[in-house]
């Protein structure tokens, strides 16, 4: 299963963080609009992402609910019709929520850089270190925390869990 090594935070100043992000990645970064439905499933977590231009994403994962660079295992599958694979899969196990964002994508050597707003709970940024087959965890948390200094990203913005997670929690505080 392919790997990666990943964080996320919270973003409080948008637009200081996407210009450091256009700076390391030498580009304006890609728009990409996401909705995301995550459904019932009894170990990890199962979603099916839609680019909302008729294709799609069916994307299971695993990953620990910690702040800082965590190992995170995924299988990818693509579908040209993800309306049609969400009703089959909302009947099958039922859905836990869905978020949907508008997601900022710049690539810096191994690593997606995610600027993210999310609705419903504000702007956020992600690294995603994908991990070579040689390659330990140390060392992609390695690269994680060194692109974590040069983003500008404290410790205190960690963030642990799924958008999906952070949402859910909300409506129970609420």
């Amino acid at each position: 299963m392919p790997s990666n090594v990943e964080i996320k935070a919270k973003v409080s100043d948008l637009e200081e963080f996407a210009k450091k992000a256009a700076r390391l990645s030498q580009s304006e970064g890609t728009i990409i609009r996401q909705h995301d439905t995550f459904f019932n499933c009894s170990g990890g977590r199962l979603k099916l992402r839609d680019f909302m231009n008729g294709s799609g994403q069916l994307i299971f994962y695993e990953r620990p609910d910690t702040d800082g660079p965590k190992l995170s295992r995924y299988s990818i599958s693509p579908t040209s019709d993800p309306p049609s694979l969400k009703a089959v899969l909302s009947d099958a196990l039922g859905v836990k929520g869905e978020v949907r964002k508008e997601r900022r994508l710049f690539l810096i050597g191994q690593t997606r850089v995610h600027l993210d707003t999310v609705e419903g709970l504000g702007h956020f940024m992600e690294l995603e270190v994908v991990m070579r087959p040689e390659q330990s965890v140390e060392e992609g948390q390695q690269v994680a925390v060194g692109l974590m200094e040069q983003l500008g990203v404290s410790e205190e913005s960690l963030v642990t869990g799924a958008y999906m997670d952070l949402i859910l929690k909300g409506h129970e505080d609420a």
